[in-house]
This record gives C-alpha cells, sequence and structure tokens, in this order.
C-alpha cells in the first residue's frame, strides 16, 4: 500500500522544506523527498557557505588594514583549505538543523530520485530500492543548477562551477570569472580578497546588471580600484585547457579579439531548473524552457500540482522559494478545509535582492530606470556613507544609499545600496513596501543614533529636498 500524504514536497531546499514545515504546521500530513542532502544546494553548497567564504575573506581584508585601525597584525596570511573546512562545517551544521526541524514537525523524509507518475503518485528510487508515494498535493521544488557554456563545460579542475570554487583543488592565481551577477561578482570578491589576479568578463554594458545603473557604476569602480579587472561588453569566444591553466579568447567592447592566460575559470552565466526526467510532460505541466508556469499562490495548470522556487520565474533567490513554499503550503492547507489561513500572492516586487562582494549590494522594487519606463514620475534621493558618523567610525565610508519615489502619491518605489551591511540594511525598505509606505511614515520614522541605518532616512529627506547632513 502506497504511503498516503495530504501534502508530498519534491526537493528539500530553502522552498521545500519550509513549505513542508509550514504545511505540518497546519495539520497536514507531510511527505519530502530529496536525492542527495535536506536543505538542498543553498544550503549546502550555496548561499550559507559561500556567505562563511566571504566572511573568511572580510576578515582577512580587514586584518590587512589593520593599522587603519590602530592595530597590528604582522605576518598575516591566508590558508585557503582551512577557509574551505570552516565553510562546509558551517553547512554541515545547517544540514543537521535541518534534519532535526524534519523530525520536530513528523515530517517523513525519502531520500531518492521522485519522478511524477500520474494524478497524486510519485515513484522515489534511492538506497532502498523503488517506492510509491501517494499524496493528495504535490509542490515540485527540484531547484536548479549551474548552467554550462557549450565551449567550457565544467571540469572541477580548470573550469569551475560554483559549486567547484567552494572546494578549489588548488588556490587559483590567475582567475577569469564568466558573469557578473551575483555568484560572479561574489567568487570574484572572495578570491581576489584571497590574493588572486582577477578578471571578470560580462557580456552586458555593465556588472550586477538587474542593479540600478548607480550602483553597477559605483561597484565597477571600487571592484577596479581592489585590483580587479572587468571587461563589459565583452565575451568569452573560446576556452582552451591544459595541465599548465586556461587560455581563453577573449571579445572585447571594441570588438578585437585576443587570447589571454589564465590558471582557472568560473564560469557564473545562470541556472538551469532542474525540470527534466521528473514527469512533469505526462502530465502535462505547463513549462517554458524548463521554468513552469505557475499562478501567485504556486498553481500550475494541473490540479494538484504546485512549484516553487528556482523552477518557476525568477527572481531565482532562496527567501523567494522561502515564501513561496509558504503561501503555497497555506493554499494547500486552505484547499483541504483549512478556513483559518488566508494566504496572499507572491507580489516580487517586494522581493529583495543581496550580492555580498565587498562593498555589498542590496535593492528591492524599481529601479530609477524601470520606474521611469513604468510610466512614473519620479523623485529620487541619494545619501553617501561618508556622510554618516557610525560608517566612519567603522572604517567604511564607501558607498550610497539611494531611494525612488513616486513624485505624485509618494510611493516608494524601489530603494538601491551599496555599501557595508547593506544587505542588513535592505529589510527596512522591504518592510515600508510591504506596508505600502509612502515618504511621509518613513519621514516620521525615528531612527537611531548613530547607526548605518540612519543614512536610510536621510535618503529619502533627500528626495524631497530635506536632508540635514550634506
Amino acid at each position: 500500500m502506497a504511503d498516503q500524504y495530504d501534502l508530498l514536497v519534491l526537493g528539500s531546499g530553502p522552498g521545500g522544506y519550509v513549505a513542508a514545515i509550514r504545511g505540518a504546521q497546519l495539520g497536514l500530513k507531510v511527505g519530502i523527498v530529496e536525492r542527495e542532502l535536506l536543505g538542498g544546494i543553498c544550503l549546502n553548497w550555496g548561499c550559507i557557505p559561500t556567505k562563511a567564504l566571504l566572511r573568511s575573506a572580510e576578515v582577512f581584508n580587514q586584518m590587512k588594514h589593520a593599522a587603519s585601525y590602530g592595530l597590528a597584525a604582522d605576518n598575516i596570511r591566508a590558508d585557503i583549505d582551512a577557509v574551505v573546512k570552516r565553510s562546509r562545517g558551517v553547512a554541515k551544521q545547517l544540514n543537521q538543523g535541518v534534519t532535526h526541524l524534519m523530525r520536530k514537525n513528523k515530517i517523513t523524509v525519502h531520500m531518492g530520485t521522485g519522478v511524477l507518475k500520474g494524478a497524486g503518485q510519485v515513484e522515489v528510487t534511492g538506497d532502498k530500492g523503488t517506492e510509491t508515494l501517494s499524496a493528495k498535493h504535490i509542490i515540485v521544488a527540484t531547484g536548479a543548477r549551474a548552467r554550462d557554456l557549450p565551449f567550457a563545460k565544467a571540469d572541477g579542475d580548470r573550469i569551475w562551477t560554483y559549486r567547484h570554487a567552494m572546494v578549489p583543488p588548488a588556490m587559483p592565481t590567475k582567475l577569469l570569472v564568466i558573469g557578473s551577477g551575483a555568484i560572479g561578482i561574489e567568487f570574484a570578491s572572495f578570491y581576489n580578497d584571497m590574493g588572486a589576479d582577477v578578471t571578470v568578463v560580462e557580456m552586458m554594458d555593465r556588472i550586477v546588471p538587474v542593479e540600478d545603473a548607480d550602483v553597477s557604476a559605483f561597484l565597477e569602480k571600487s571592484l577596479t580600484k581592489q585590483g580587479i579587472k572587468i571587461l563589459t561588453g565583452a565575451g568569452v569566444e573560446s576556452i582552451t585547457t591544459s595541465a599548465a591553466g586556461v587560455k581563453a579568447k577573449i571579445k572585447a567592447k571594441d570588438g578585437a579579439s585576443a587570447e589571454h592566460d589564465f590558471s582557472h575559470v568560473i564560469v557564473a552565466v545562470g541556472i538551469v531548473p532542474n525540470t527534466e526526467n521528473i514527469g512533469l510532460e505526462s502530465l502535462g505541466v505547463a513549462a517554458e524552457r524548463g521554468i513552469i508556469a505557475i499562478d501567485g499562490y504556486g498553481r500550475t495548470n494541473v490540479p494538484g500540482v504546485w512549484a516553487i522556487g528556482d523552477v518557476t520565474p525568477g527572481p531565482w533567490l532562496a527567501h523567494k522559494a522561502s515564501h513561496e513554499g509558504v503561501i503555497a503550503a497555506e493554499a494547500i492547507a486552505q484547499a483541504l478545509g483549512n478556513t483559518e489561513v488566508h494566504p496572499h500572492p507572491m507580489d516580487r516586487l517586494n522581493i529583495p535582492g543581496c550580492t555580498y562582494c565587498h562593498p555589498q549590494v542590496a535593492s528591492v522594487g524599481l529601479t530609477e530606470a524601470k520606474a521611469k519606463e513604468a510610466g512614473h514620475t519620479v523623485k529620487v534621493g541619494n545619501f553617501p556613507f561618508i556622510g554618516n558618523g557610525k560608517a566612519i567610525a567603522l572604517g567604511e565610508a564607501e558607498g550610497f544609499i539611494k531611494t525612488v519615489f513616486d513624485a505624485e502619491t509618494g510611493e516608494l518605489l524601489g530603494a538601491h545600496m551599496i555599501g557595508a551591511e547593506v544587505t542588513e540594511l535592505i529589510q527596512g525598505y522591504v518592510v515600508g513596501k510591504t506596508l505600502e509606505t509612502t515618504e511621509a511614515e518613513l519621514m516620521h520614522t525615528v531612527f537611531a543614533h548613530p547607526t548605518l541605518s540612519e543614512m536610510m532616512h536621510e535618503s529619502v529627506l533627500a528626495a524631497y529636498g530635506r536632508a540635514l547632513h550634506i
């Protein structure tokens, strides 16, 4: 007899395991299927371990500048093996935490590869053989993997994806990073801080192209000052590997092509959803290029089949997946008769984005350009870190905060930051946008002194010509 569940989740990443927990909290009988490690890519090979690596690089960078704080740190060095070991330890600890959460919430874990086999049926093949599970509702949360370049297939030796870059077989001496999204820039920042000679190639006309243009320009200037070579409007035409290293033919912005030598290459040109061979086609689940079509609650076009996270339209971020998981679980509980839950559809304009390079980048909502394209007349405020006492005291006076408002209504349309700890500061604006705040509420809010968050207040004031400290 097949196991019977109210909810079965395929994939245990930050979307899947959160959906399972929320379903269990709502009284559903929940099972989860995982083919590799509980916590998925983000926890084991993505968000968390990369932040551990970046923290080591940040501390190392601060040690190199100890004298500017009146401190002495002599003969400092980086031990890449120890740095990686710490990162893997952090990932292991959190993996064990998810295992505990599954037990605590009485969620049954099935280790193996799951395939949809008809209405409410999932076949799981693992070390213990094959079993068939049955569920009233199924959430597909199988995540995504790094996209390969046709001429630069990752081999783990000279050509790396993010996964290889987290456990490098050797410290790169001269590193090429292809792609300047969050993953590419974070690894460029990490390896540069650790002592590698880093070059970033980006096909678009600016780095971190999804961010506000002012942020992109500031980040490029900062990273260049740190020693990273940045080539925008450029493309890698071919890559040849050997025991000695990598030869890459790069076409520059002016159209000229030249061959360059590197020790290693990181390919960071996007992701591919893990939606092949899991039975979606046989059920008629609508998808385009592997991305599953859903409504604001995670429903697909097939009753009883839901999807969340990186298999659905972007942005492809862990926190977006988690929130989608909560929404879907609540909508499923509601469909099964729970009248106490009232899920709201996902609003993608309220999803923050964070890049943990040095300096950090964070944003939410519309860029200035996108706001104007959408037909808004805007008021824009900028406030520099150099005008903030806490930033100066920290020795982190590089960066700015930019806010974008609708000039007629005062609606907060977007916020864009670059500088120390902005990945923490951004949440203030995310809360504001979710509460549909206007400039008036933000102006009337008291911000503690001395804090970095005061710059958020000043940026709002600056949009209306009222900044106090510039």
